[in-house]
Parts: C-alpha cells; structure tokens; sequence
C-alpha cells in the first residue's frame, strides 16, 4: 500500500515535471496511477502561439496569481482600437461574479488599468490597458473562453 505522504510526494514529482502521467506498481502488488488533467492550454498549444513574458505579481488582491503582459492592441480603418486577449482562458468582465464590471461601454480608462480578468490554468491573470482611452463596444461575454489575439474590447 501506498502511504498518504508517498502519494503526496508522487503528486509534487508530477507537478513540477513536464511527465504527463506516473504510473508505479510496487512490490506487493499495489498500483498508483498519477495522471495530469489536460487543460485548454494544452490542447491548443499546437496551434495557437503563446506570449511568454516574466509573469508580475499583483500587489492589489493576494488571490490574484501572476498578471498577463500588457495587452497588444490594433489600429483598425475607422481609428477604432482593439484590446486583444494575450493568452488563452475564461474571460471575466469582473473581479467577482456579482460585482460591477472593470470597464463597459462608454467607461475611460487609462493606461495600466485593469480592463478584465482571463483565467488560464486556475491563474487569474488581470489584462491592462496599453494606453488610456473609451471603452466604444464589448466584444465577448463574462465567462466565454478567449483564444490568444481575440479581440476583448474596442475602444477611441
């Protein structure tokens, strides 16, 4: 049989490798088999490229995890901006379900704002404003998954 703290310590190997999967058998015949859930992440990895940047800790909500990059933006023909999505996840308009959203249509914003939440991998990454602007049109819904590049927001 396998221990509490053996399991403990299979489950911490498997966290912090890149294996997929442990399975052991041991001498009196007892089987332990570990495996990592695929995420979204995961899957799409093949075929939608990730920004990598040093992640940055938020100081203003210690459940936040690790803050996303800035977000990119496009010049569309009718000088309407873009905030794109820098990662793959959930989109949360809100830091909390009931609570008022960070921006809606109309809202300015400046540069360094928060403007949303995507959660990637249990991480609650907070999307900033690259530059200061009005929120014109929402283009997803609180709690649709976003693919990296999406556009999230526009805005003047």
């Amino acid at each position: 049989m396998y221990t509490i703290d053996e399991i403990k310590e299979l489950i911490a190997v498997l966290e912090n490798t890149t294996l997929a999967v442990i399975e052991l058998q041991k001498e009196d015949g007892s089987k332990i088999r570990l495996e990592k859930p695929q995420t979204v992440q995961q899957i799409t990895a093949q075929t939608i490229p990730v920004q990598t940047q040093a992640p940055v800790v938020s100081s203003n909500a210690p459940s936040v995890a690790p803050q996303a990059p800035v977000t990119p933006k496009t010049v569309t023909e009718d000088s309407t901006k873009n905030i794109k999505a820098p990662i793959v996840g959930v989109f949360y308009a809100s830091p909390a379900p009931n609570s008022k959203p960070y921006v809606s249509v109309g809202d300015t914003f400046k540069k360094g704002d928060t403007v949303c939440i995507i959660e990637a991998m249990k991480c609650m990454n907070e999307i900033q404003a690259e530059e200061d602007g009005t929120i014109t049109e929402v283009l997803v819904k609180d709690g649709e998954l976003v693919e990296y590049g999406q556009p999230l927001f526009k805005f003047n």
